[in-house]
């Protein structure tokens, strides 16, 4: 029974009601009419018993449904009912059950990530930090016996420690990004002359490892609107991943194209490339397709998703194509700047 029907038999059963007074002072009425009434007045107001005691019901079984889902069982659903009163309660709380549920399951993805997260930072700075207090002890206690073995050990120590401290440096500005700590001082910039300062700065390493550099950036300005450092650490962070998983191809691509709305940077290389498998979970924090490949090369698993985060903050977009050894690609877009702004 829907809410108007329920009013409509309140107001049969008052009119009954007024009719049974009216009669009671009037001592021309029939009995018979009298009767009538009064057997409409029960049955009116047994109905509206009946229709109070199955909404009781209801609600006592809504409440003990409520009472499961708060123990734990948020994927039961309450069904709907032949009351459109009724129905507009029931879709709110299952509405409120779905995103109860759906927060249920992210902050269980959220705390299996964490302890991953956990565990991967507890190793990767284990494993360094062993290896170095070795090569120190190993200094201390003269069991290097020539100059140049103990120079081999000095310069082990020292791009061990400057790894590790990278590692620190990134877990800090994950950490910043979680807590929203991240300064952001969106200005007008260059992006093309952006990319040639942080390819200057890769140039040493790309000469020592003999990797080819191909760029194709425009002459005229590219300008953008967002935070310097967070736009020189997504391009640093996306080229020192192309030397460290692309090198082996010999030759990495810098591109700066532009579409109506926006600048691409396309950053590619032709390396071993990321599987399919793997292509969805390349932004993911300490995310490694070869866990040891990755320590050997360096990698610390957070680049990536640090650069994923700054771009999002940015406005802008990150994505990732791959064809193992043919061409993996990084891009990134940021929305145009018109230069009368």
């Amino acid at each position: 029974m829907n809410h108007n029907q329920f009013f409509f038999v309140l107001i049969i059963q008052s009119v009954i009601i007024a009719g049974l007074l009216i009669l009671e002072f009037n001592d021309d009425a029939s009995g018979v009419l009298r009767w009538i009434l009064f057997t409409a007045l029960c049955l009116t107001s047994a109905f509206l018993f009946f229709t109070r005691f199955r909404t009781r019901t209801r609600l006592k079984q809504m409440t003990a449904e409520l009472r499961r889902a708060t123990s734990g069982n948020l994927k039961m659903r309450l069904f709907a009912k032949d009351d459109d009163v009724w129905n507009e309660v029931i879709f709110s709380i299952n509405e409120l059950l779905e995103q109860l549920e759906n927060i249920q399951i992210e902050t269980i993805k959220s705390q299996a990530a964490r302890r991953s997260l956990l565990s991967n930072i507890s190793h990767d700075i284990r494993t360094p930090l062993t290896s170095i207090i070795g090569y120190v002890n190993a200094l201390k206690d003269d069991i290097a016996i020539s100059e140049e073995e103990k120079q081999e050990y000095i310069e082990i120590i020292s791009k061990k420690s400057n790894g590790l401290k990278e590692l620190i440096d990134e877990i800090f500005m994950i950490a910043k990004l979680d807590a929203d700590e991240m300064p952001h001082k969106p200005v007008s910039l260059d992006l093309a002359e952006m990319i040639r300062e942080s390819l200057i700065a890769f140039l040493p390493e790309l000469n020592k490892n003999e990797i080819d550099l191909h760029v194709s950036i425009p002459d005229e300005k590219c300008l953008i609107h967002a935070d310097h450092l967070s736009v020189m650490r997504i391009i640093g962070n996306i080229i020192k991943n192309a030397i460290y998983y692309g090198g082996e191809g010999k030759v990495i691509g810098v591109e700066l194209t532009q579409t109506a709305q926006e600048h691409q940077l396309l950053i590619w290389d032709r390396g071993p490339g990321i599987s399919k498998v793997d292509l969805a979970n390349v932004f993911e924090r300490m995310y490694r397709a070869d866990q040891a490949r990755t320590l050997i090369k360096g990698g610390s698993g957070l680049g990536l998703a640090i650069a994923k985060a700054l771009i999002e903050k940015n406005g802008g977009a990150i994505w990732v194509e791959s064809e193992p050894w043919q061409k993996t690609v990084f891009g990134t877009s940021f929305k145009k700047l018109l230069k009368n702004r």
